[in-house]
């Protein structure tokens, strides 16, 4: 049972791996629309989809009698709120084996969804939909989340049935470590906004942002870049963040729970009448510490959060910038950032999702800091030295970010570029 501060902070010490071990873990979201008619795809075409990747070794997933997810080995398809999917891959070691896990993933939904009618979209915010038009899932916790997430955020609805993004998920070897990491992932935001920007198109309309995702997430219950995470957080001050924090809800006995009247303290002291004052186990601390939606947060790994969806040329290139950084360079990452004013940072992630490159931190740009974050991380790779097949290592990964910052052309840029011509709807899905 989890009863003690010191219970959080042993749960986040477990997670203290050795260098030679650290690992990488990848998730990607994607949009899922009907090609008859732009329309998102309803949970009877998702059950569809799911029965027919079961050719390629994907196990369903059950709550109650209907089915939610799929699972083969170490992967998972799940399903989000608006019938999004996302890919939580496998734990890899390189960036070689994670585009390799994508690229089968690619192969396997094309061929289901070519014979379906079904075309991908890969943007950070469904570019054609209104969120009154979009279908739902028999999920259970949305249902819930769906009733409680517009209390404390007007956008969260949108984060739930609009949004796309991909995550990281990397190591720590010691507290201190997780330390450094932490304040370099945070204070790296606003650049991972600027360069990652994919989702300028809102309801077949320019919406004026580059990153509406990140306009959405800054206004969403639960999310956001808190200021004391800046200010040497480590495992106690995580922990007590994380126990002050409200539930968003508790699986008790098949069921989810309303969370809103209670912090995880309230939890841990026994005061929750609606489960028998029940004490929180591990399974209900992990649940917690999902549901806290910051930009990045810790489990027993930091997560990357802030990055939007992007199509399948870039999508190893996110993954690959951030593991040269917190992998093969992270000191020299560290001296970059570490007197960095942390009202800057949190000022230039409140303007980055609509300036992108063009907004301004500790007296430069964010197209400056995105190329020198850029020389760091491929100086980590080049480090690193982990070669695929043909002799080539982790930087080939990057070119597509060299291009994005050469040409000052963002995603989203080329995203406004292709629709504005004709304002074809062809031109917002994957090809």
């Amino acid at each position: 049972m989890i009863t003690s501060k010191e219970h959080i902070i042993d749960y986040f010490k477990s997670g203290i791996k050795d260098p030679k071990n650290f690992k990488i873990g990848i998730e990607h979201e994607k949009f899922l629309f009907n090609v008859s008619d732009n329309t998102r795809v309803d949970y009877s075409k998702i059950k569809q989809m799911f029965q027919a990747l079961a050719e390629f070794g994907w196990k369903p997933v059950y709550e109650n009698e209907n089915i939610i997810a799929l699972n083969n080995g170490g992967k998972n398809i799940t399903l989000e709120p608006g019938n999004q999917i996302e890919l939580s891959g496998d734990i890899l070691n390189h960036i070689h084996e994670a585009c390799a896990e994508s690229q089968d993933y690619l192969f396997e939904l094309r061929q289901v969804t070519k014979k379906l009618g079904i075309k991908i979209v890969s943007a950070g915010f469904d570019p054609i939909s209104k969120i009154k038009d979009i279908p739902n899932n028999p999920k259970q916790r949305y249902e819930l989340m769906t009733e409680d997430m517009p209390l404390g955020g007007e956008h969260s609805l949108d984060m739930m049935y609009r949004t796309c993004g991909t995550q990281l998920n990397v190591d720590y070897n010691s507290e201190e470590d997780f330390i450094k990491k932490f304040k370099v992932v945070n204070s790296i935001v606003p650049i991972s906004i600027a360069l990652f920007a994919n989702s300028s198109i809102v309801e077949k309309k320019k919406s004026g942002y580059l990153s509406y995702r990140s306009k959405v997430w800054q206004n969403t219950s639960r999310g956001g870049l808190p200021a004391i995470f800046f200010d040497n957080f480590d495992f106690d001050k995580y922990a007590e963040f994380a126990i002050n924090f409200k539930i968003l809800f508790i699986d008790h006995e098949g069921k989810y729970i309303s969370g809103k009247k209670y912090t995880f303290k309230d939890f841990m002291d026994g005061k929750i009448d609606e489960i028998g004052n029940r004490l929180p186990t591990e399974k209900d601390l992990t649940t917690h510490l999902s549901t806290i939606f910051t930009e990045n947060r810790l489990k027993k790994y930091i997560e990357l959060r802030s990055m939007d969806a992007c199509g399948w040329d870039c999508l190893c290139s996110g993954p690959a910038f951030n593991v040269g950084m917190i992998y093969g360079n992270i000191d020299e990452t560290y001296d970059l950032i570490k007197n960095w004013d942390k009202d800057k940072v949190i000022n230039a992630y409140l303007e980055a999702p609509k300036k992108g490159f063009n907004t301004q931190l500790m007296g430069k740009d964010l197209l400056h800091w995105s190329k020198t974050l850029l020389e760091l991380s491929n100086k980590g790779l080049e480090s690193r030295d982990i070669l695929n097949k043909h002799g080539k290592n982790e930087t080939i990964f990057l070119n597509h970010l060299n291009k994005i910052v050469e040409n000052k052309m963002t995603n989203a840029d080329h995203m406004i570029n292709k629709f504005s011509k004709d304002e074809n709807l062809e031109t917002l899905y994957d090809q």
